[in-house]
């Protein structure tokens, strides 16, 4: 049936679907683990259309990470369309035949194993045959925050995606190098391919760690730009309040900006820095002060670097 097909279409399109919902927590084999039957379709799929000099594609239509280092350089490409409900084959087909230009980027770190997760040490609890309690030992080390602090590398990384076209980006400006109560960051973004196109610009925030752990960097603000033509630039401008700069001190029960020197990335994704530059906060400062009400019952160590 796929020599068949092979000989019939010029393309492979796999769906890997995994179902959602509320009240039942992943499973790490045949969810986040593609099943063996999967896998063997990617492979005798892959083997037959490439014999024949055809493209393959995988289409996964999940609302969640998975595992995709041990099969993706097997295929050609794959679309993360997540559960797009009723207009999923419209939206999906406008993507591969190319009438819509992709610019959505990933809310979430696909990593290489499960065993890179922050979490995974300690998820789902114990006892392991019946979990009653569960130690959420990694602290504020979710997601992209762990894997870059912690040098982990991933499959593909928070806020990584493609496009038909390919973006510059240029001559960032800081509206003060000294923080008052807001500020600006500009950077100019240029469609430097051959068709229309549009890119998701994002902020991240490193802070001075003068008094608790905090990650290697924070997004803090993010915007797209409007549809850009081949050669076409457009100047993008995020702002950062004080909030933006404040991390929540336990011990002070407050959101609190810790004075010293603040480094700016603009990227194209957590990895993918195309701009740095930084600024100053000559004094800390309280952005919200809290009540103390959730004293935790139990002791235990976060995670650190």
């Amino acid at each position: 049936m796929i020599k068949e097909s092979a000989s019939k279409n010029d393309v492979a399109i796999i769906a890997i679907g995994r179902s959602s919902g509320e009240l039942d927590d992943r499973k790490i084999e045949a969810d986040f683990k593609l099943t063996q039957e999967e896998l063997n379709l990617i492979d005798n799929v892959s083997s037959i259309f490439h014999a024949q000099g055809k493209k393959v594609i995988v289409v996964l239509n999940n609302g969640g990470a998975i595992e995709v280092t041990s099969w993706k350089d097997k295929v050609d490409a794959i679309l993360m369309a997540w559960l797009p409900g009723q207009e999923a084959g419209n939206s999906v087909a406008d993507i591969l035949s190319g009438k819509e230009n992709p610019s959505g980027k990933l809310s979430m770190t696909f990593p290489i194993k499960y065993e890179d997760v922050s979490s995974a040490d300690n998820f789902q609890g114990l006892p392991a045959d019946k979990p009653t309690e569960v130690m959420y030992k990694e602290g504020v080390y979710v997601g992209y925050r762990y894997f870059n602090t912690f040098n982990v590398k991933p499959a593909y990384e928070f806020g990584y995606g493609l496009s038909y076209t390919t973006f510059e980006y240029s001559d960032m400006r800081i509206s003060d190098k000294v923080f008052d109560n807001e500020l600006y960051v500009s950077v100019n973004v240029k469609n430097t391919g051959k068709v229309a196109g549009k890119e998701v610009v994002q902020l991240y925030l490193s802070s001075p760690t003068n008094v608790i752990d905090k990650p290697a960097k924070e997004l803090k603000a993010f915007a797209k730009t409007r549809l850009l033509k081949p050669g076409e630039e457009q100047t993008i401008t995020l702002r950062l309040t004080l909030r933006d700069l404040a991390s929540f001190n336990q011990g002070k029960s407050a959101w609190v900006a810790d004075k010293g020197s603040y480094q700016i990335e603009v990227a194209a994704s957590a990895l993918d820095t195309k701009q740095k530059g930084s600024f100053m906060l000559p004094e800390t400062k309280i952005a919200e002060k809290v009540n103390n009400v959730l004293n935790n019952k139990s002791s235990f160590v976060d995670l650190k670097p």
